[in-house]
């Protein structure tokens, strides 16, 4: 028997890029191959040349359809097979064996809004709903639109065999959240792209969008974000402590850089209100959610594991986010590991009991120049 396969890939819309996917009828013992698409309607390509190429790179079942069918995630290539310009997860795969031997992990906590005739899901045709306070891990009554739509994109992933860890009502009425992770590199934005695919499936359903807009209510309304979870095999060691201080180190000499690619909107979301720091400035600091980067409590009194970026939006592309941090913090550790191992047998050995430096929060600004347009990262 044929079976279907749905070709899943990011197109070139800007400023936040798109979903899209189509339909391909794979026969019985063979396995999806390359196939095409036209470019020129998906902002990739000129309609005198529209021709671009889809590669699958990940497969998982799809749990809307038979039990034979699967879902299909493909890098975007131009007909010479070269990557197409929007191609991130390319950019990606480059770096990976240069910090294999860290074993960077993820897990991203995504974040979105239900939409309905405009507004959202909930909310009243005019004025606002009853302030926030109620809506974050709520339950009963007319708090919690959605949910039916959420309990079944958390069974989908299930089925699906992605690595969802968890779902939670947001802070704002219509927002809710879900976890992705722990996962490799390149894996975490490949079952996070599935994933929104199924999201977004599953409520046309219900004919209810889903927005990953990043300030989706202005005024005193939470903004969505993507906060990312990261560690290396160095911080989740015992002893770790040092590497973890050492990355949010790291992260605050590339403010400007990571920013301008965390998502469109960034600006109207880092406020340093709502749970944010401001998005030109750099802090971290053990269980603060108003720091840009947060050491969780269990994480400091463990003394290892993992950072939490909290400036990804909502729109952020995860091939992007975690290609940032892996060049960011991994770079420093190897550019820091390269002296120590020339000198260190010149280097007397360390005093046993020396005391180490307490982490500390810093508050830096960003530099003027502008920058060109699984166990450890889990959220506790």
């Amino acid at each position: 028997m044929p079976y279907q396969a749905e070709y899943i890939w990011i197109d070139g819309t800007e400023p936040s890029p798109l979903l899209r996917s189509k339909t391909r009828v794979v026969p019985d013992g063979q396995e999806p191959g390359i196939w095409g698409f036209d470019g020129s309607s998906t902002n990739q390509a000129m309609g005198h040349d529209s021709d671009c190429v889809l590669r699958p790179v990940y497969t998982c079942p799809d749990p809307l359809r038979g039990p034979d069918d699967i879902l299909v995630m493909c890098e975007v290539e131009l007909t010479d097979y070269s990557p197409h310009p929007t191609n991130t997860r390319a950019k990606l795969r480059a770096l990976v064996e240069d910090f294999a031997g860290q074993e960077p992990m993820f897990g991203i906590e995504q974040e979105y809004t239900f939409m309905k005739d405009g507004r959202p899901l909930g909310w009243p045709v005019s004025g606002y709903p009853a302030p926030q306070g109620p809506y974050y891990c709520g339950v009963g009554g007319d708090k919690m639109p959605g949910r039916d739509i959420v309990e079944l994109h958390t069974a989908a992933c299930i089925d699906a065999g992605i690595g969802i860890e968890g779902t939670n009502a947001e802070v704002m009425m219509g927002q809710w959240e879900f976890q992705v992770g722990v996962l490799g590199t390149v894996e975490v934005g490949d079952q996070l792209w599935v994933a929104r695919w199924l999201l977004e499936r599953i409520a046309e359903e219900f004919e209810v969008e889903v927005s990953f807009d990043a300030k989706p209510v202005k005024g005193d309304w939470n903004g969505a974000g993507a906060h990312t979870n990261f560690s290396t095999k160095q911080m989740r060691a015992s002893g770790g402590w040092p590497a973890i201080i050492a990355g949010c180190e790291a992260l605050s000499t590339r403010v400007r850089e990571h920013i301008a690619n965390y998502g469109d909107g960034i600006e109207d979301r880092l406020t340093g209100a709502h749970e944010t720091a401001h998005w030109s400035k750099f802090s971290y600091a053990v269980s603060d959610r108003g720091a840009s980067v947060r050491i969780p409590g269990q994480v400091a009194r463990e003394k290892k594991g993992y950072l939490e970026d909290r400036r990804p939006n909502a729109n952020v592309d995860p091939y992007t986010v975690a290609r940032l941090m892996v060049e960011t913090i991994c770079g420093a550790a190897s550019t820091a590991a390269k002296p120590a191992s020339k000198t260190a047998a010149k280097k007397a050995p360390a005093k046993k009991g020396a005391k180490k430096a307490p982490a500390k929060k810093v508050a830096k600004k960003a530099p003027a120049k502008k920058a060109p347009a699984k166990k450890a990262a889990a959220r506790r």
